[in-house]
Parts: structure tokens; C-alpha cells; sequence
């Protein structure tokens, strides 16, 4: 059953999803919608999934569910996936872009490719200051405090030298 995601508790679980392209604003729409729709028929073995999503930035999906009403089970959570990828299909989207989404100094998103990590470190371009889209939060409270992150605290530390003595 779909609700606001403002009415979502703070310890719902929530996956978030990165399109590899910013999306226009008909299409998170268009999204939007088809989310709502498969949120309401949403279910964990028959029992209905409180949950909700919505799109940030026109380049995330977040999708939550209060697991205190409902744990979903592993078929509802692969459910959750395929419509992803069914809406990704419509809109011409990759939702599971898994490249470092970053914000410019300037404020602006950028995403930088796997591959290309090791060089924007050496560039300069992705320092341990530079604010991260945090991709991996597990909760809406954590969505909530910890979206943005110093890359230094985020999956992407590894790529740091740790400072010398």
C-alpha cells in the first residue's frame, strides 16, 4: 500500500537507485506514477507492503518500506527490481548505474564512471572533502541524516592514501 513518503517511519528500509542520466521533469512524472501504481499492488506474501518512493534530484529513485507492518521477503524485494527495470525500459534509464554520484563545487551533480575513479582521485577531482551521494544508506533516517557525505566517509575511501607520518 503505497503512502507519502513523509509518513514513512524513520527506521523504514529504503534502497535508493541511480539513473545513469539526469531525468526531465515529465519523466519523473511519468515515474513517479508508475511507482505509486506498483507500490499500492506491492506485496510480501500476500500481506501488503506500506511503502513509498519518490525521486531526488531527477536522477534518484528512493524506495521505502516499513518493515514494522510488513517485512518484505526476498520475491517482493526482486518484484520491487523488475518494475524498476520495466520503468527504466519506458523512460530509456539504467537504474543501476553504480557510478559515484558527486557534488561539483559549485553544487552541481556530477557522476564519475568506476573505471574512472582512480583517475579523478589522481586529478584532483574527487578529493576526500568532496560530497558524495550516499547510495548506501539503509534506513530513512539515514537517508535523511547522511544522503550527502564526505567521500573520505563514504565507499569511496579506499581510493585515499592514508596520510603519512
Amino acid at each position: 500500500m503505497y503512502i507519502d513518503f513523509d509518513k514513512l517511519p524513520d527506521h523504514a528500509r529504503v534502497w535508493i537507485y541511480q539513473a545513469n542520466r539526469p531525468l526531465t521533469d515529465e519523466e519523473v512524472k511519468t515515474i513517479e506514477v508508475s511507482l505509486q501504481t506498483a507500490l499500492n499492488q506491492w506485496a510480501a506474501h500476500g500481506e501488503p507492503l506500506l511503502s513509498s518512493a519518490k525521486v531526488i534530484e531527477n536522477r534518484f529513485i528512493v524506495v521505502g518500506v516499513d518493515e514494522g507492518v510488513t517485512l518484505p521477503s526476498g520475491c517482493s524485494i526482486d518484484s520491487s527490481v523488475r518494475t524498476l527495470q520495466e520503468i527504466g525500459q519506458q523512460v530509456g534509464v539504467d537504474w543501476f548505474d553504480r557510478s559515484a554520484a558527486i557534488l561539483s563545487a559549485e553544487g552541481a551533480l556530477q557522476t564519475i564512471a568506476l573505471p574512472a575513479i582512480k583517475r579523478a582521485v589522481a586529478d584532483g577531482l574527487l578529493t576526500p572533502d568532496t560530497t558524495v551521494i550516499n547510495t548506501l544508506v539503509k534506513t530513512k533516517a539515514e537517508f535523511l541524516a547522511d544522503w550527502q557525505i564526505p567521500a573520505a566517509n563514504s565507499w569511496l575511501k579506499r581510493y585515499f592514501k592514508p596520510a603519512t607520518a
